[in-house]
């Protein structure tokens, strides 16, 4: 079988070499918290990038609302054990995982850096930590397997024409390519203006205005990942256009066929379709829609307001957790994101009841500043700051952090960094 242009370009993501322990140590005098990471993205990346990943919906108070709910959360300690041997790893749906942190699915974050999604497979299946590709993200299925096939998981969005065929093809993919979770995406029904992302002409189909190409030029590490790469695509869907699938053609199917939340009669088929695997739904905020989960037989539920990405008006998901969580109580697992910049803000959401937090802005800004190793430098540094934070509240194995939050507390003013 002929190999095509974009499998010899990805080749290199297998080969991604995550640096040496003296580059490593360099990293992180450099940049020691990914809040450092995001400063040095925005000075890095030509404007359009930067604002696409950074940004939100409306005034980004979503946003602002998710980093600042986080920080009113505290990790009450208990000390007088010593603590030699602190265990972040964390096992869920049959698989070991590095730490209690995962890629979370992000819609074109080749805009970000071009090839970011093979580079963030590649340092997942490295650092062992799970790894969710985005139906619309920049390699296939199958790509994504090649690159992280222990630790691979794949979220969707519906293609309600045609009875669900395309979806259905989908699901045999993931399935042919040994695909540990399916991830149905709820939050996302319609899409909404991010006004950071339009004020720098970034449209769909993706094309470089003048003012984007001058800032390229001004921008070496984008512009090399864009000359090794190619140019954001979706690559997944490719191949059910018709004729020739170029950026424009893939575009105006994702826009003509793809809808942006599943129904719970689709979940339930969906459900079917996928077998004996584990099948999480994103982006639940009310407990009553976690009851209507594990009514289908859904085996997770990933609390998520998208990040403020959608609606900035939403409550934060580290407010809801607690809610949700002690409604589903232990009878499926529970998923986080939304604000995660952090391994202490990962241990405040498995405190108040997950079981994994997902992080995604924290990815996009160590491949703006670092690039190809960006992301395994957000891994490393969040999966240290989960072990010193254990260690610190005197916690030695992640199942021992339920109920060390307290509960927020009114009237705090976080660092909302």
């Amino acid at each position: 079988m002929a190999v095509s242009p974009q499998d010899k370009r990805l080749k290199h993501f297998g080969r991604l070499d995550l640096g040496s322990s003296v580059e490593a140590a360099t990293f992180l005098r450099r940049y020691p918290t990914t809040g450092h990471l995001r400063v040095a993205a925005r000075r890095s990346l030509p404007a359009f990038a930067y604002e696409y990943g950074d940004g939100g919906a409306g005034w980004d108070g979503g946003i602002s609302r998710n980093w600042h709910a986080l920080d009113c959360v505290e990790l009450v300690p208990r000390y007088g054990e010593r603590m030699m041997n602190v265990d972040t790893s964390v096992e869920l749906f049959g698989r070991r995982y590095a730490a209690p942190i995962g890629v979370a699915p992000m819609g074109g974050p080749s805009v970000v850096l071009p090839g970011a999604d093979g580079y963030l497979a590649a340092s997942a299946e490295q650092l062992n930590v799970p790894y969710v590709l985005g139906m619309v993200g920049g390699i296939t299925i199958e790509q994504a397997a090649t690159l992280a096939p222990s630790v691979l998981w794949l979220q969707l969005y519906p293609m309600p024409k045609n009875d669900h065929a395309r979806g259905y093809d989908l699901v045999r993919r993931a399935e042919a390519a040994n695909v540990n979770v399916l991830v149905l995406t709820m939050d996302c029904p319609v899409r909404t203006t991010r006004p950071r992302e339009v004020l720098q002409g970034v449209t769909t189909p993706f094309r470089v205005t003048p003012a984007m190409a001058l800032s390229v030029v001004r921008s070496p590490r984008w512009l090399g990942a864009y000359l090794k790469n190619g140019a954001p695509r979706f690559a997944s869907l490719e191949r059910y256009v018709d004729g020739r699938p170029t950026s424009a053609a893939v575009t105006e199917f994702a826009r003509r066929e793809v809808r942006g939340a599943f129904s719970w009669d689709e979940v339930a088929r969906y459900r079917d379709w996928w077998k004996d695997r584990p099948v999480v739904v994103k982006g639940l905020l009310h407990p009553a829609d976690a009851e209507r989960a594990i009514s289908l037989g859904i085996d997770g539920v990933w609390v998520s307001n998208h990040g403020g990405r959608q609606v900035d008006a939403l409550p934060a998901s580290i407010d809801m957790l607690p809610e949700l969580a002690s409604a589903i109580d232990g009878r499926i697992k529970v998923m986080f994101d939304s604000g995660v910049r952090t391994g202490v803000d990962v241990v405040r959401a498995i405190s108040n009841g997950a079981q994994m937090a997902f992080a995604g802005k924290a990815y996009l800004w160590g491949l703006g500043a670092l690039g190809a190793r960006g992301p395994g430098h957000v891994s490393r540094l969040i999966i240290e700051e989960i072990r010193s934070t254990m260690a610190q509240i005197g916690v030695d194995r992640v199942a021992a952090l339920q109920g060390v939050a307290r509960q927020r507390v009114a009237n705090c003013f976080g660092a909302n960094r």
